[in-house]
């Protein structure tokens, strides 16, 4: 990735990090008007970042977040004792003679912070795997899976458009964007030759329609009474969970 397309992933998960703390101390300091003021902005802004990195830097398929966290664990360096017996030339490894079964010698035991458990040709095998996976190009999008993923991207745009002009107690936001969602994922559905992490944020996409449940006027009018209905009975006959329910 060049330098341009590295600070504007940044940026984005910046405004991802920050989006609800911003949201609620808004609305805390100058109300209402304030609260939906800075979810217009930073929706935009996200929405401007994303296209960019769309249209212009191509970056296909975008994950969320934007950069994926370090897993800590498998990026643990070699302690210093542990590359003094590389650099000695231990053996690392001892082939049983009848067995053939592959294990770690006692004298090139690693340090207790980055011991595993694994022979060392499977550990290097799924770090080798692991940075394939990280180093993979995104797909390229024809002009069908552009517009798809454009149309996500816009989304919640035209989602607080909708709630402008309709209001929030109305149908056709909520109907608006679930059209929208749902029409992204069937465009995107013929792309073939995924890489795994592209394959991840689609199935997450998926499952994020379940929001859709949640999400006013839907939940005040069907799904708000059947869930407090259901709390209600894992309270009354379930034991142990009658605190948390409450």
């Amino acid at each position: 990735q060049s330098l341009p397309q590295q600070k504007l992933l940044t940026w984005l998960s910046v405004l991802e990090c920050v989006e609800v703390f911003a949201e609620m101390g808004t609305a805390r300091v100058w109300g209402e008007m304030g609260r939906w003021t800075i979810i217009v902005l930073i929706q935009l802004a996200k929405a401007i970042l994303r296209l960019l990195l769309l249209l212009w830097y191509k970056a296909g398929i975008q994950t969320s977040p934007p950069i994926v966290p370090l897993n800590r664990e498998q990026q643990q360096p070699l302690h210093p004792q542990d590359m003094e017996d590389n650099s000695s030339g231990k053996d690392q490894t001892y082939v049983g003679r009848r067995s053939s079964r592959v294990v770690r010698s006692l004298q090139s035991t690693p340090s207790l912070q980055s011991r595993h458990w694994g022979s060392p040709q499977q550990r290097e095998e799924s770090q080798s795997r692991r940075a394939e996976e990280m180093n993979q190009p995104p797909t390229p999008l024809g002009l069908q899976e552009t517009i798809a993923e454009s149309l996500y991207i816009t989304r919640p745009l035209l989602h607080l458009l909708s709630l402008g002009v309709w209001g929030q107690r109305s149908w056709k936001p909520w109907l608006l964007s679930a059209v929208l969602d749902i029409s992204s994922l069937s465009l995107l559905s013929d792309l073939k030759d995924l890489n795994r992490r592209e394959r991840a944020e689609l199935r997450r996409r998926t499952i994020l329609l379940l929001y859709y449940l949640l999400r006013s006027p839907f939940y005040d009018r069907y799904s708000e009474g059947r869930i407090l209905l259901l709390l209600r009975l894992l309270a009354d006959y379930v034991p142990g969970v009658g605190f948390v329910t409450r």
